[in-house]
């Protein structure tokens, strides 16, 4: 279990972050952090609350399952989540560019969700939250998809400027924004 401390706006803030391998004791955490964080995007069939559950409950049934959730106090701050891709696995066979086979047999971590509420971004939480999770990883590399119009280019931009590369576009179901692809060493 780590901690981040910051002063943001004056205050001491301590932010435990837990480790869960199992999504049932957070699973409501997860959920109402998404739609607090998606609220503006709800009504739109892909960002629904329902299709997150759904996708919440396959990515968690999936090897190598694992969630760090960040909390002020009793408060969720922001979650990550992600699981073990191995060659072969469809999260590669969706990137539209060719991937040279050396990247997708590399042990991955496919980072499938982060999502920090709005108090407290701009204060290292999200990276704090991210770095947790890769920390205990075997995993040698970690993938994400970001939708690169996402607060106009800005979470894109932050994704690279923590290490990642674009490797190609994907649009992982027919309803969903097309996202950029991105890779990085886990450490």
């Amino acid at each position: 279990m780590g901690r981040i401390h910051r002063l943001p706006k004056g205050r001491l803030m301590t932010i435990e972050l837990r480790h869960f391998h199992d999504v049932e004791p957070v699973w409501d955490t997860l959920i109402s952090v998404y739609a607090e964080v998606r609220a503006d995007r709800l009504h739109d069939p892909h960002y629904s609350v329902e299709r997150y559950g759904e996708r919440l409950a396959r990515h968690a049934s999936e090897p190598g399952w694992e969630a760090v959730v960040g909390y002020d106090g009793d408060e969720a701050v922001g979650y990550a989540y992600g699981n073990t891709i191995e060659h072969g696995d469809r999260y590669w066979k969706r990137i539209t560019q060719p991937l040279s086979p050396t990247l997708t047999e590399i042990p991955t971590l496919a980072l499938k969700e982060m999502m920090v509420r709005v108090p407290w971004r701009k204060t290292g939480a999200s990276r704090g939250i991210h770095d947790e999770l890769l920390a205990r990883r075997s995993e040698e590399q970690v993938t994400l998809m970001v939708n690169p119009l996402a607060g106009e280019g800005k979470v894109r931009r932050l994704y690279e400027s923590w290490g990642y590369e674009d490797i190609g576009e994907s649009r992982p179901s027919p309803d969903s924004p097309v996202l950029m692809a991105m890779v990085r060493p886990t450490r």
